[in-house]
């Protein structure tokens, strides 16, 4: 990777860079192929300008030349074999969830030899359990997400505008789409790769998952409702009524498996008066929204549940604890917590009428506190706010 181009990814870098040499374990985690990799090349160089002599150990499980490390003692003789120079010790492991007990040869490298460890995995139980008590404050875990909207644009070098606004939104932000013609048929190709392998190697063969076709269903269903209220019998009745036989507990545990991926995004219902978590009631969001489009086509009649999806995704990138809002009988399409600040955030396709407009500014008007109160809209001229309510567009929004 030494001489791997790359476009730096500042989000993420200024995340790690507090905690480099600092003794803790840098965790990346994210859906495949959404950068992790570029984001340790990042830190590599940010390294080598530091100290020139830094000994630099590379492992990645995709590359078949490390095929041969596969367990944490296959590990530790690699390391062993390819250590030298006396600058700083740095090991860099990708997709370490593919080495057996990696996390017995990564204590031991921390506490005793003083390695500056990175590791990247495509899965949410990767730090789970007993792993998790393993190395507990030992390590500190950063999600990479798919492109943000600006970086989108400047990965794609392009200028924010309605035409690359709705090529975002059709094609989503995998990185590496920057080599791809700008085609859809090359683009969805790729996406469905990805999906693919998403399937067969992270879930299929690590759960022991027997009925392909179910999961498969269960996904396309997803992608049908994105950012509808969901609860696991609701989904197994739909299933059932197309004579698709998948009880409730199967469904949640597909569920799990899809978010442990990475795949999907639950976002849990609040109260907004008692701040109570409901138990039933979740909200499923796609990672990105290529990866939505490549099964199935994106149509303009779900714009509403792609623009929920893409503020979504924004919110989250931008460090935000993110949930669907109940207040009494109205639905608050998110509360986004950061830093104790308090957002509620209205999605609308279109403010094109009386109805629309005391619809979504009504329900945010209804919540008593002072908290920041938007209502995002495809409206062009978005700007302004009513009663103390900002009204942004959606482009806007995303350039925040």
């Amino acid at each position: 990777m030494k001489n791997t181009e790359y476009i730096p990814r500042s989000l993420y870098f200024n995340k790690i860079e507090p905690f480099i040499g600092s003794g803790l374990i840098k965790v990346l985690t994210g859906q495949r192929r959404v950068g992790k990799s570029y984001v340790l090349l990042q830190v590599m160089d940010e390294i080598r300008k530091r100290d020139k002599s830094a000994n630099i150990i590379y492992i990645n499980k995709e590359d078949y030349r490390f095929e041969s490390i596969r367990t944490h003692s296959d590990l530790m003789a690699y390391i062993n074999n390819h250590r030298g120079g006396s600058g700083t010790r740095c090991l860099f492991i990708d997709e370490v969830q593919d080495i057996s007990n990696f996390e017995l040869a990564l204590r031991s490298l921390q506490a005793v030899d003083d390695w500056d460890i990175y590791i990247t995995g495509s899965n949410a139980t990767l730090l789970s359990g007993e792993l998790a008590t393993y190395l507990s404050g030992r390590y500190v875990q950063i999600e990479v997400h798919a492109l943000s909207y600006p970086e989108f644009l400047q990965f794609h070098q392009l200028t924010d505008s309605a035409e690359s606004f709705l090529t975002y939104i059709r094609w989503g932000g995998m990185p590496h789409l920057i080599n791809l013609r700008r085609n859809d048929a090359v683009v969805y190709e790729y996406l469905r790769n990805i999906h693919n392998s998403i399937i067969l190697r992270d879930i299929i063969a690590r759960f022991n998952i027997r009925n392909v076709q179910f999961l498969q269903d269960l996904i396309n269903y997803l992608a049908d409702i994105t950012g509808s209220v969901l609860s696991a019998k609701r989904i197994s009745d739909y299933l059932k009524s197309q004579q698709i036989n998948l009880t409730p507990k199967l469904v949640l545990e597909y569920l799990v498996y899809l978010e442990s991926v990475y795949l999907i995004n639950r976002v849990k219902r609040m109260d907004v008066e008692g701040k109570k978590i409901f138990e039933i009631g979740d909200k499923f969001f796609f990672e990105d929204l290529g990866m939505r489009h490549a099964i199935i086509p994106f149509q303009q009649k779900d714009i509403g549940k792609v623009l929920e999806n893409l503020v979504h995704h924004h919110l989250v990138v931008n460090g935000n604890q993110v949930y669907v809002g109940k207040h009494s009988e109205r639905e608050i399409d998110f509360i986004a917590i950061k830093d104790e600040n308090k957002t509620y955030v209205q999605v609308a396709y279109l403010i094109t009428d009386d109805k629309t407009h005391d619809r979504e500014f009504g329900n945010l008007l209804a919540i008593p506190d002072n908290c920041t109160k938007i209502v995002v809209s495809m409206d062009e001229t978005a700007t302004g706010n009513f009663k103390g309510i900002e009204h942004v567009s959606i482009r806007n929004f995303l350039m925040r």
